[in-house]
């Protein structure tokens, strides 16, 4: 069975992700691109990732209006992502037309509220009540709209599960016990979060920037 570790690789060089890649490649599931190196490296990067063999995260967290929305989705075909996501809070109309110009091949998963938010960040975006009402009635979006799943920290991941039970949840901000918590504000370890019903774990800093990316991902592997 495949490790649903997905090592965030969130730089703008691409030998540095090469070279973070490679030394992961046998102790993760995937590899998660993120918009800092799409925008440097486009889909020339993307393809030379895709080289190691892993499935790829496409997580550009696309916003805007449905028919854009729907281009830019239909403009990343050949790259065949196997996860892609969007913003929740682009509307219904828009998530349906993400997941209708999405491949075959493609998750389209839906971001919900930013793990680097809390509640009194929604609430200076004018969003009242806490975190997990907002996650809740987004995923119920998407999950009406069609798309395979959402982004949620591991804090909600089993509220939602109860409601989408054959949802794909992508749980980032992932922490390993006793790690730093960076910019994440709702953060869980991975075990956890699996045991809460993740599908997939996104873990950039503690593996990349760890002296040994690949002992780091290995240790990380051996808890869940």
């Amino acid at each position: 069975m495949s490790s649903p570790i997905y090592v965030a690789i969130d730089t703008p060089d691409l030998a540095k992700a090469q070279h973070l890649a490679g030394q992961v490649r046998n102790h993760v599931g995937g590899l998660k691109l993120g918009l800092e190196f799409f925008c440097a490296n486009g889909h020339h990067g993307v393809h030379e990732m895709m080289k190691f063999g892993l499935p790829i995260f496409l997580d550009l967290k696309l916003h805007d209006i449905p028919n854009t929305v729907a281009k830019a989705v239909q403009a990343l075909h050949g790259l065949e992502p196997a996860v892609l996501t969007v913003h929740a809070a682009g509307g219904r109309a828009m998530l349906e037309d993400a997941k209708a110009a999405a491949g075959t091949k493609t998750k389209v998963v839906a971001v919900t509220v930013l793990t680097s938010l809390d509640n009194g960040d929604l609430n200076d975006i004018g969003i009242n009540g806490a975190a997990e009402e907002q996650v809740t009635r987004l995923a119920e979006l998407a999950r009406d709209a069609g798309l395979d799943g959402i982004v949620c920290s591991g804090e909600e991941v089993a509220l939602v599960k109860k409601i989408w039970p054959d949802g794909y949840f992508v749980v980032p901000g992932v922490r390993p016990a006793g790690g730093a918590m960076g910019d994440q504000k709702r953060a869980v370890t991975p075990r956890e979060a699996l045991d809460r019903g993740a599908s997939m774990l996104v873990i950039g800093r503690p593996i990349s920037q760890a002296e040994d990316p690949d002992q780091a991902a290995r240790a990380i592997e051996a808890t869940l």
